[in-house]
């Protein structure tokens, strides 16, 4: 099993920044891929960003050219979403996720961190 843990979330104006950070532990050599997630109030769970062991990346297209996901490739047991340009839209709970070899879907979850931009 893989245990995640998020940090960074905050308050923060329009147009300000924040850094997420996720710390993966348990069985963290059969991690694939890594990814963030979004539930704003009233609405389904979406996809933010998503990042291969190889380091190929994959955005929501209302983030890109804003989120920068990176990762600790040599320990995988760590995952970062930059957000710059932040508007208020992006206030959410951000979740980390990570998808383990052999699996297709992302089945290991953080507790969630509340991001809330003013405006």
């Amino acid at each position: 099993q893989v245990q995640l843990v998020e940090s960074g979330g905050g308050l923060v104006q329009a147009g300000g920044s924040l850094r997420l950070s996720c710390v993966a532990s348990g069985r963290v050599f059969s991690i694939d891929a890594m990814g963030w997630y979004r539930q704003a109030p009233g609405k389904q769970r979406e996809l933010v960003a998503t990042i291969s062991s190889g380091g190929s990346t994959d955005y929501a297209d209302s983030v890109k050219g804003r989120f920068t996901i990176s990762r600790n490739n040599a320990a995988k047991n760590l995952v970062f979403l930059k957000m710059n340009s932040l508007k208020p839209e992006d206030t959410a709970a951000y979740y980390c996720a990570a998808r383990v070899s052999g699996s297709r879907i992302f089945g290991s979850w953080g507790q969630g961190t509340q991001v809330t931009v003013s405006s």
